[in-house]
């Protein structure tokens, strides 16, 4: 069993910066993938947005966000955290963390068997 909490949601207007973080509880975060969905309106589907392998050897990002957002993991911590730079206001959105007892960074939200609450992030123009 894992449990997940994300935090670090919030306003910001567009170019800027926040960094979202999700703290799981459980012995065995090591094993698990982990990876950032978002959901942009209610009704819609969540969709991928980045993923990072158990030990972090493996990341990978939705086109859309290449180059801008940055996913990272401290496994001593049971941390991992989403670094989004150059934000639009088509990154709004709730993001949610979740976590993959397979441990490879998959990128649809089936292969995932834990997920938080999620945290609005809201980017102004």
């Amino acid at each position: 069993q894992v449990r997940l909490r994300e935090s670090g949601g919030g306003l910001v207007q567009a170019g800027g910066s926040l960094r979202l973080s999700c703290a799981a509880s459980g012995r065995t975060f090591n094993n698990y993938a982990m990876g950032w969905f978002r959901r942009q309106a209610p009704g819609k589907e969540r969709e991928f947005v980045s993923a990072i392998s158990w030990g972090g050897q493996t990341t990978t990002n939705v086109d859309s966000v290449k180059g801008r957002f940055t996913i990272s993991r401290d496994n001593a911590k049971n941390t991992v955290d989403l670094q989004m730079n150059s934000l639009e206001p088509e990154d709004t959105a709730v993001y949610y963390c979740a976590a993959d007892n397979r441990g490879v960074a998959a990128m649809y939200s089936g292969a995932y068997q834990y997920w938080g609450q999620g945290t609005q992030v809201t980017v102004s123009s």
